[in-house]
This record gives C-alpha cells, sequence and structure tokens, in this order.
C-alpha cells in the first residue's frame, strides 16, 4: 500500500517542525497507524546511529521513537554537519562522502535528491503515511534553484503541504501571509493546512485574525497549539540556555562551553532536568563561574575548537578546577581534547596538521576517514566501587581512533567486549567516545555520584522523554480543527469530554 505522505514546512527555522512531526508521528501510532517521519535534508551537529549503522539527525532519532520506530536512514537521507562557517560534511543514507563548500553542494543536489527520492520511495512502501519535515523556509529565495528540503521535495513527490509559524515570535499572520506570497502558484496550492504554534493566552482574542487570516488566504488554520513549558525533548540543533526551573538551591553546579562546532549537546539534557543540578551553558565572553562539575561536550572541529577553548581563558580555568578538587567530564570530541595531541593527518577537519591537547590524559587521537558508527550497550567499570557495574546504552559518533596510556585505565566495559574510555589516576577525570552516557537512570545517578552529589533524587531521561511525546500528542489531537483528523488520516475524532 503506498503511503499518503504530508509535508510540514515552517516560516523558519525553529517554527515548530520537528515538534510537529513527532506529535503527528506519536498521535497516529498510538491510533494503531503504520506511520514513518521523513527529514530529507537536514543541516544539524546533534546526530544519532541508526539501527541499520549510520548517522541521521538528532530530532529524526526522536521523531522515529515518537512513531515506535527505530531509527533509519532513510528517515534522514541527506544530513549536512557544518564543520566551517562556509563548509560541511555530507553524510548521504547515514555514511559520510566528504566535504563541501557550499557551491560544491548546490552542484551536487541532484544526486541528492536521487538519495532523497529513493528514501522516500522506499518508505512510502512500508507505511501507511510518511511525515515530512521541511528545513527553514520555503521563502528563501536563493536556495530555491534546485531545493530539496521545502518544495522542491513536495514538487517532487506531489505531496500537500501544512505551514507552521511561532506566534511567540511576533508577526505570525505577516510571515504566513509572506510565505504564501513568495512561493509559485503550483507551491501556494499545496499549501493545504495553516497551524500556529507557541500560543498563550484566550483564543478568542485571537479567534479575529484567524478568521481574516483564512479570509485572505483561502487556507483554513487546523491548529493552534499552547506553548508547552518544559517539554523535555531533544533539540535539533538549538542549545537550551536557559536551566530547567528547579526547587530549592541546586546542589550541584555543571558548567559547560559553548564551542562554535559543539555536536550532540544534548548529552547533557539529562543534567539540565535534574532537580538538584543547575547547568550552565557559557559561551564567549561571558566569565567561567566556578562549579563541582566541567563537562567538554562533542565537537565537529575538534582542533578549531581546541583553540576557541584555550582563546577564552578555558584550559587555564579547567585545571584550577581540579587543583581544587573539581570534577571534569569529556564526551568524544571532549575526550580527544583532554589528551596530549591531536592528528588530522588528511585535513578531514581542517588544516592538515597536528595540535597539542590539553595534556590531563597520556592519549593521543588521530582522526581516520571512515567514522566509528554503531550503538553501545555496556557499564561502568570505572567509577567509585559503589556505582560500578551501572549500565550504559548509548551510541557512538566519532572519525578519532585514540591510544596511549591513559586508556589502560577505562571508564566502561561494553557488551561486545571493548573497553572505553579513560580515568585520571586521581579520579577527578572521566571520559568516554559514548553518546548518551546519562540517559539511563542507573548511570546518571552513578555519574551525580562522582561529581559529588550522592543519594541524587532518582530521574528517568527515557520515561521523561516518552510522557513529553504523550503530552506533545495530547495537545495537538485537542487543537486540531473538527474533522482533521477524518480529513487527512481517516481516523475517528476523540471523543469529546
Amino acid at each position: 500500500m503506498s503511503a499518503r505522505t504530508l509535508m510540514i514546512q515552517g516560516t523558519a527555522s525553529d517554527a515548530g517542525k520537528s515538534t510537529l512531526v513527532a506529535a503527528l508521528c506519536r498521535l497516529l501510532a498510538r491510533r494503531g497507524v503504520a506511520v514513518a517521519p521523513m527529514k530529507p535534508q537536514n543541516m544539524a551537529l546533534n546526530s544519532a546511529v541508526t539501527v541499520d549503522g549510520g548517522e541521521i539527525g538528532r530530532a529524526q532519532a526522536l521523531q522515529a521513537q515518537a512513531a515506535r520506530l527505530d531509527a533509519h536512514t532513510d528517515m534522514n537521507p541527506v544530513l549536512l554537519k557544518p564543520n566551517t562557517d562556509t563548509g560541511a560534511q555530507v553524510i548521504v543514507h547515514g555514511r559520510a562522502i566528504g566535504t563541501m563548500d557550499a557551491v560544491a553542494y548546490h552542484a551536487y543536489k541532484p544526486v541528492a535528491l536521487a538519495a532523497v527520492l529513493a528514501s522516500h520511495a522506499r518508505l512510502a512502501a512500508r507505511y501507511e503515511h510518511v511525515i515530512v519535515e521541511g528545513a527553514g523556509s520555503p521563502a528563501e529565495i536563493n536556495l530555491r534553484a534546485g531545493d530539496i528540503a521545502n518544495m522542491g521535495f513536495a514538487e517532487a513527490v506531489d505531496c500537500p503541504v501544512w505551514l507552521v509559524a511561532d506566534i511567540d515570535r511576533g508577526g505570525v499572520f505577516a510571515s504566513l501571509v509572506g510565505t504564501l506570497e513568495l512561493l509559485s502558484a503550483s507551491e501556494r496550492a499545496r499549501v493545504q493546512g495553516f497551524v500556529i504554534n507557541r500560543f498563550r493566552g484566550d483564543i478568542s482574542l485571537l479567534q479575529p485574525g484567524l478568521d481574516w487570516l483564512e479570509a485572505r488566504t483561502g487556507v483554513p488554520v487546523l491548529a493552534v497549539l499552547p506553548y508547552l513549558h518544559g517539554l523535555a525533548l531533544d533539540a535539533e540543533d538549538a542549545i537550551a540556555r536557559d536551566a530547567d526551573v528547579q526547587d530549592g538551591r541546586p546542589q550541584l553546579r555543571v558548567i559547560a562551553p559553548v564551542l562554535p562546532r559543539i555536536s550532540n549537546h544534548t548529552d547533557l539534557d539529562p543534567l539540565r532536568r535534574h532537580p538538584q543540578v543547575e547547568l550552565r551553558w557559557i559561551g564567549p565572553g561571558e566569565p567561567i563561574p566556578p562549579a563541582d562539575l566541567i563537562v567538554l561536550p562533542g565537537s565537529k572541529s575538534v582542533q578549531a575548537d581546541l583553540t576557541a577553548l584555550r582563546a577564552r581563558g578555558w584550559d587555564t580555568a579547567i585545571r584550577r578546577h581540579l587543583r581544587y578538587g573539581g570534577r571534569v567530564l569529556g564526551l568524544c570530541g571532549g575526550l580527544q581534547m583532554l589528551g596530549e595531541r591531536l592528528h588530522d593527518p588528511l585535513g578531514l577537519e581542517g588544516a592538515p596538521g597536528s595540535a597539542p591537547g590539553l595534556g590531563l590524559l597520556a592519549l593521543e587521537t588521530t582522526l581516520a576517514p571512515e567514522k566509528t558508527l554503531r550503538r553501545v550497550r555496556g557499564r561502568f567499570i570505572g567509577i567509585d566501587a559503589g556505582a560500578t557495574g551501572a549500565p550504559v546504552e548509548g551510541y557512538e559518533i566519532h572519525a578519532g581512533v585514540s591510544s596511549g596510556p591513559a586508556l589502560a585505565r577505562p571508564l566502561l566495559r561494553l557488551d561486545d567486549g571493548r573497553l572505553d574510555g579513560a580515568v585520571s589516576a586521581d579520579g577527578l577525570i572521566r571520559a568516554s567516545y559514548v553518546h548518551g552516557l546519562f540517559d539511563q537512570p542507573e548511570a546518571l545517578l552513578a555519574l551525580l555520584d562522582w561529581a559529588g552529589l550522592p543519594q541524587a533524587a532518582a530521574l528517568d531521561p527515557g520515561a521523561q522523554r516518552e510522557a513529553a511525546l504523550e503530552r506533545l500528542a495530547d495537545a495537538l489531537e485537542a487543537a486540531l480543527r473538527p474533522g482533521t483528523l477524518a480529513q487527512w488520516f481517516g481516523l475517528a475524532e476523540p471523543a469529546a469530554t
């Protein structure tokens, strides 16, 4: 059975496309509908490893979870991971094919489109519905030629579009009408519904504007979604800089640098959401405050980010922090930074050459042309005796191959028999290549205990994520215009309450 494909496009980045796709996927999945998410082209440094051993955007992995599926590379056939201001690593069907600047990638787009259409065909043959997420805005005039991310894809597969806008930013009517005005006639005809996102207040006060919008455009407003505070979902790329509201005074202070090419910063989301932890992201020009734990997150360009780290004084701050007994955790690129040398002989992340690391762990890292991509499970073996054995589940995404004496004191024993990471002789530094280190409840408690928060409150990040998806689907179901589920998905309307 061929799928019915629906595309969600937005008036701007972060308008709510990712969350609307996730909401639709969960709403349909819990009604027993076979549904799959897809994003033809994504540009993001937060990524995940799929069941078929490839790499896709983190948001699409979350949408797969919403659809109650294992993430697959067809759900994000083209992923762009920026490693400079003008270039990005290009990943097709889960595998890196090289680095291109904008001009080279524009010339490559016909090949990329073929990969995108092949992925869509496979999904359409397997699922009843495919919910597709656009990228940025379809009204970017300079990107219209050769587009594969928005209307170019919609026209290629002949699918309808819902257009979502964020009212919390202001200018929602101008952004919706303006977007339509900048589309071609055939593209405008594809827009068959509006969704207004992040609304606060009394909807009766908004109704005159909705009536005007429908009369002006002829497009129905299918839903006005409320602003959902504290929604525990993985960000596609943007860093949540504000800590979640906490009761009482935080008992553990954690800081992390915002680096130019930071990747997989969602690793730290469980810390941000823990009621006893204050997590602060420290950007350029901000003073580096005292803390109990410093986390060095992943990076797409480790040498360049290490240069930025030194320029901001973090190398001095980390050494001072360690002298006073503070803890340091390095994740993936952060592990590599903690070592003695970084080697990039092929120029995979910048100019070929080597650079000194922070010299806090006796290891060196060399970037290899083939990425390590795998899901992993294991247990801690390098944390204090009471925490040894806490289970870990996550994934590896890295081009670096590390070696050196520090690895003889590993942090994890993986179920496939390999050892991962390093622990310093004094126990103050931990490092690992595994993303998702905080996601398992026991592992989170073990790391918090080591960092200085014994007997921390239990928190289950996976259960939080599931609860957030259910809450999101509930909000969408309640907000949808009557008849929408029947018209678009052949489903009965929810019973009135």
